[in-house]
Order: structure tokens, then C-alpha cells, then sequence
């Protein structure tokens, strides 16, 4: 493992943490800010709907890349290639670690969300 993978891991779990800590405030906050203003969610409506659209179908890829044991590249440069865990470990699980962040991000998200709109 070369140095860039281990900042790229690094800097992921702090923006995890970072994301965490920031639900975590918005949980603290009380129903109505001292100024008589509404704690909102991080995600309206619309954007709840939206992700969770998106958390579900990350949600599939992940699961099926977990089974079939081949995840797709995610991002620009890839052009539609495939990494199996027989032939490409590595980037494997850099892409199985990817989608699992993402699908922890935004399933915090949303349960933030929720709870903040049905607190008592």
C-alpha cells in the first residue's frame, strides 16, 4: 500500500467523522433556535426523497459487488471497467469501501433527518 492510499483512506474516515460530529450537533440543538427559528434537518423533503432514491440503488451495487464479487469503477476515468476480486483486489476494495461510505453517509443523513422532524 503506497502513501497516497493510505491519505486517501485517512481523509475519508476524518470526513467521516467530520459528518458524523455535524449530525450529532444538529441533534443537540434544541426544536427552536434562540432566535424563534425551527431546527431543520439536513435534507428537506425533496432531498430526503432523492436520497434515499440513491442511498437504496448505492445500497444494490454495493450488495451485488459483495456477491458477484465485481464492483464497477466509479468515476470518470474508469470507461466502464469492471474490477473483480480475483484479478484487481485492490481497486476492488477501494471501490467496495467507497460505495460503503457513501451508503453510511447518506443513510446518517437521513436518519438525522428523520429524527429532527419527529422529535416530541
Amino acid at each position: 500500500m503506497d502513501m497516497r492510499t493510505v491519505i486517501y483512506y485517512s481523509l475519508m474516515l476524518l470526513l467521516g467523522f467530520a459528518w458524523y460530529k455535524f449530525g450529532q450537533n444538529l441533534l443537540r440543538k434544541g426544536r427552536w433556535s434562540e432566535s424563534g427559528e425551527r431546527t431543520e434537518g439536513i435534507l428537506g423533503p425533496v432531498g430526503f426523497l432523492v436520497t434515499a432514491g440513491l442511498g437504496c440503488y448505492l445500497l444494490f451495487a454495493l450488495l451485488r459487488a459483495l456477491v458477484r464479487a465485481e464492483v464497477p469503477c466509479i468515476g470518470k476515468a474508469c470507461k466502464m471497467q469492471v474490477y473483480t476480486l480475483a484479478t484487481q483486489a485492490g481497486e476492488y476494495w477501494a471501490n467496495v469501501f467507497f460505495l460503503t461510505w457513501i451508503v453510511l453517509a447518506l443513510g446518517y443523513a437521513m436518519y438525522v433527518t428523520l429524527r429532527i422532524w419527529f422529535r416530541a
